[in-house]
This record gives structure tokens, sequence and C-alpha cells, in this order.
């Protein structure tokens, strides 16, 4: 393997990426190097950072030759997660769209040990009955092809953002969605034994998307998350978790805002965390 793609030694446990790899304005050496070919970008990008958020699974699922190809070019360790297709956390009633969920699942499924959480994200202006949206949690599967599989909430629904809202995430053992977004509710409130983060205040203004002195402290927070710590700097709806002796895996991505930044900021991030 060519040295431009050879990949570093990283904190176990520990999965910090971008959304997505295509994006033209990372062309060119601004994060991939001046001529290399798309078709490639996975395959450097995969070797950069230790984890991707697929985020067109939100708008189309895609063939299962297609992920299974996806799975191929990565390396061993590296992991996706996925958001879940929009045509499901949108539908009308949520506890019908069991069928859609197994169709979903039976495709990305050929990701085999690459595939990590599913995000399942409620827009905003969208009204979620309770009883409904238990009953949908029900049908997330547990298992996907005999191995573990991980599910994350994000809720921008400020009406059911609440203290409840928690409640059902660790009757579950599910994650919810910590972002430092301003235009969305957030709390870092944990209800699995995993952390899932999505950080969206990159700045043009600074080279690495954050700057160093909060980079420092999201290192920080990593770390104590993966310890199995509650970091009580950051908002909570509900009393902080108890400590989890045998920690916590986390899952943490640069999304949206300066997005040119974000493979920087990720990478900045990593070896912070990698230095500890």
């Amino acid at each position: 393997m060519n040295d431009l793609f050879a990949g570093t030694a990283n904190t176990p446990g520990v999965h910090i990426g971008i959304g997505g790899w295509t994006y033209v304005p990372w062309r060119g050496g601004t994060f991939y190097p001046v001529g290399l070919v798309q078709r490639r970008e996975l395959e450097f990008a995969s070797r950069q950072l230790t984890s991707i958020e697929i985020n067109g699974t939100y708008y189309g699922t895609q063939k299962p030759a297609i992920y299974a190809g996806w799975r191929d070019a990565t390396p061993e360790g590296f992991v996706f997660s996925a958001k879940a297709p929009k045509r499901i956390v949108s539908a009308r009633k949520l506890a019908g769209t069991g069928a859609q969920i197994d169709d979903f699942i039976d495709g990305i499924g050929h990701l085999g040990d690459r595939l990590g959480p599913l995000v399942w994200q409620f827009d905003a202006g969208r009204t979620l009955d309770p009883d409904d949206f238990a009953a949908f949690l029900q049908l997330l599967p547990r298992q996907v092809n005999g191995r573990r599989q991980r599910h994350a909430l994000e809720v921008r629904d400020r009406a059911f953002f609440d203290e409840r809202l928690v409640g059902l995430a660790r009757q579950h053992g599910l994650a919810l969605v910590y972002t430092d977004s301003p235009d969305y509710p957030n709390a870092a409130d944990l209800g699995a034994d995993f952390v899932y983060a999505r950080l969206m205040r990159s700045r043009d203004a600074c080279d690495t998307g954050y700057p160093a002195a909060e980079l420092a402290q999201w290192a920080e927070r990593v770390m104590a998350w993966r310890r199995g710590q509650d970091p009580h700097d950051l908002p909570h709806l509900a009393a902080p978790a108890r400590p989890a002796p045998e920690g916590r895996e986390v899952y943490l991505y640069f999304i949206s805002a300066a997005k040119h930044r974000n493979p920087a900021a990720a990478r900045q991030l990593q070896q912070r965390v990698d230095q500890n």
C-alpha cells in the first residue's frame, strides 16, 4: 500500500470523523491529495480518519453491492455510522415502519463489521406522539447479521426533547445524539454504552475548524466518555448517568458549518486524543 494511504495507530474505542467523503472543496490538496482520482477518495479518507457518517442514506438507499464495495475499500477497524432514511423517520405512523426498517437494514448490513451506529434523526416541526415513538423504538433491531447493532436518536422537536426522552433512551439502551449546534436542542445525557456526538460549529477563519483550546476541551470530554464518565460541563436534561467502569465507546463527527475545515478538525482532535 502506498504511504499516501497509510493510517496510524489510534485510541481503541474512539471513532472520530466527518460526514460523507465526496465534497469538491476537499479536493486539490485541501484534504485529498492533488491528482487523487475520485474513486479512491473513500480509500484515502478511511486511512486518515477512524470513521465516517454516511449522510446519503437519509435521502436514498444503495444497492447491497455498493455497501459491500464501501466495506472492501476500508481498512480493518474502520467503521461507518449512517443516517436512517428520511422516508422512515418522517412517516406519519412510526410504529408502522417495520417493513421499511427491515429493508434498510437488509441492505446496509452488507457493510459487515464496518457498520457502526445508525442515526435516527427526527427533524424540527415534526410532532412526535409518545406512544407511537415508544412502539417505534421496539422495532429497531438489536442485532444485524449476528452482530450487535447500536442506534442513536437525534430529536429536534423541542416539545419532545425532555427528561422523558432520556428515560426512553436509557430503557432501550439507545444513545441520544449530542450536537453543539445553536439551532437545535442539545443535551449530553447518556443512555447507552456508547456516546454519539455531532459537532456543527466549524469556522472558516480557523484552519482546524475549531480553535486549539476548544479542540483540547473536546479531547478531554472524549477521554472522559471513553473512561465511562459523564462530563458535567455539558447540558443535561436529567440526572447524570452513573459512571461505567468498563468505559463507553465514542463516535464523534464534524458535520456541516465550514465543511471544508472538518477533515482537519477531525484529524486534529484524533491526534489530541491519541496523545493522551
